[in-house]
């Protein structure tokens, strides 16, 4: 046979099919060192965020500005959590939503795991604060997810949400936040597995909390150190990066006290530039690391360097 007939007899005879389309994204972890400690950034998932209709400005403004970093309303948000291994304590800050905030999140749980670490060898939990998706992978089905683990929280931020008081007085569309932190905290507190704490304090050695309020009435910004190496975790200090470094007055619906809000966003955007600190966010997108620095009333997000030296 001739190479062409060869070939045309290739040709027409059965053609494998396409191969199908995956859909969905690797593991949800990224890992870094911050001196002798090891930081794992482990995603929840992400939100859909109305954000035209959530921020302190016209929505035509958000729109704008969106459309000018190729995004749009609703905006996918990332929810960020941060373990970090000290060598000889495991600390998580935030859990994401658990089953609180519907599929799209909720995988904390299944990221922390193919990250290589199991719930039962988290030693400490610290929450920024006790909206839905920072407090709602403590618990599943009632119970305890991390069952070795000491919450804590500033205990401003437990006075106001663990109120019933408080909840009977909110709005009707708020009360499920309320709801959400009473279920979630509630079990460790009956396990005597709940530490508050006040203000400015050591949480565990490396770790220390920065009063925050405002996003909430006790929002904690948590700094790890180690050999001279500074992280922020700022949790929910900034929710739309290519609006609020622009023009960090804008401010979100979901914050208590909006003018708080926006001072303690200047005030640990201050720090971070004045310290050279890596910068952990919960919302800005996976992994949520970066540096700032300050370009006149206005803040520069410099993402974190991909690195694959962990030694």
């Amino acid at each position: 046979m001739a190479l062409g007939t060869l070939g045309a007899a290739f040709i027409s005879g059965p053609v494998s099919a396409a191969a199908p389309m995956v859909k969905t994204q690797a593991p949800g972890f990224y890992r870094t060192m911050l001196g002798d400690f090891e930081i794992t950034v482990i995603s929840d998932g992400t939100l859909d965020l109305p954000v035209d209709k959530l921020l302190s400005e016209p929505a035509a403004q958000t729109n704008a500005t969106l459309k000018k970093s190729f995004l749009g309303s609703p905006l996918e948000v990332s929810v960020n959590a941060f373990l970090v291994n000290t060598g000889s304590r495991l600390v998580l800050v935030d859990t994401g939503a658990g089953t609180l905030l519907g599929p799209t999140s909720g995988k904390l749980v299944a990221n922390l795991r193919a990250a290589g670490y199991l719930p039962e060898q988290v030693d400490d939990i610290l929450l920024t604060h006790m909206h839905p998706d920072h407090e709602g992978g403590l618990i599943a089905n009632g119970q305890r997810v991390f069952p070795n683990a000491v919450v804590h929280a500033d205990k401003h931020e437990a006075a106001y949400w663990l109120s019933k008081a408080n909840m009977d007085k909110a709005p009707a569309d708020s009360k499920g936040f309320f709801q959400g932190a009473m279920a979630s905290v509630q079990p460790y507190v009956d396990a005597g597995k709940f530490q508050p704490f006040n203000g400015d304090t050591d949480i565990v050695p490396g770790v220390r909390s920065i009063a925050n309020p405002g996003h909430t009435p006790g929002h904690t910004t948590y700094l790890v150190e180690s050999k001279g190496h500074d992280l922020l975790l700022i949790g929910d200090s900034i929710h739309v990066g290519s609006v609020q470094f622009n023009n960090p007055s804008v401010t979100i619906a979901f914050d208590t006290n909006a003018k708080d809000a926006a001072n303690s966003r200047a005030k640990v955007f201050t720090i971070a530039d004045h310290d050279g600190a890596l910068v952990g966010a919960a919302h800005l997108s996976f992994p949520g690391l970066g540096h700032l620095t300050a370009e006149g009333k206005a803040w520069r997000w410099i993402p974190a360097n991909y690195t694959t030296h962990l030694p």
